[in-house]
């Protein structure tokens, strides 16, 4: 009677076992899998598209697009990051600068990340930066904050169905603890 309890607990361990290494092994795919859904469905738009100089495009007077501008910080980035403007209007291929202020708000020196996202997704690929803060990591002095520029054109070419972009950026910080 024992053995047969002493072999259903055996098999009952290697299930959760088993289990457990499934759940590990789909959260560790989980970041690879959402970056291809989101490349196939176009949701969660990253702004790839990243020009070092600015091309000269007609600029589409005809129509206004309006930017959002959004900002937020990893839970715990201990910094201050919001946009000095919430929202600008511009016409399709006139390039805009925007500023952004960031300030690290600990006593230690500290290497932070932007990530940005353009929603809808399907107009990310219209939204071109020639300037951004969040190209390399930003090095931050302890108590230091910082006015970030971002320089960006809308192609003229964006369908004329989109009338609104929001451009977020979040804030990761990188410094390597000791």
């Amino acid at each position: 009677m024992n053995a047969d309890i002493d072999q259903k607990n055996s098999r009952l361990v290697r299930k959760l076992l088993l289990i457990a290494v499934a759940m590990f092994g789909f959260g560790y795919a989980l970041v690879p899998l959402y970056d291809v859904l989101c490349d196939i469905t176009g949701i969660n738009g990253k702004a790839a598209v990243q020009s070092p100089t600015e091309k000269n495009y007609v600029i589409d007077y005809s129509r206004e697009i309006t930017v959002e501008l959004v900002t937020q910080l990893n839970e715990s980035t201990p910094m201050v990051f919001r946009a000095e403007t919430k929202k600008i209007t511009l016409h399709p291929g006139e390039y805009k600068t925007v500023n952004f202020y960031a300030e690290n708000t600990t006593n230690k020196a500290m290497i932070a990340q932007a990530i940005p996202s353009i929603s809808p997704g399907l107009a990310a690929e219209y939204f071109e930066k020639t300037e951004c803060f969040c190209f390399t990591e930003q090095k931050f002095k302890a108590k230091e904050g910082r006015t970030m520029p971002v320089r960006f054109v809308v192609n003229p070419k964006l369908p004329k169905q989109y009338k609104t972009i929001t451009l977020a950026y979040t804030f990761f910080d990188k410094t390597k603890s000791d």
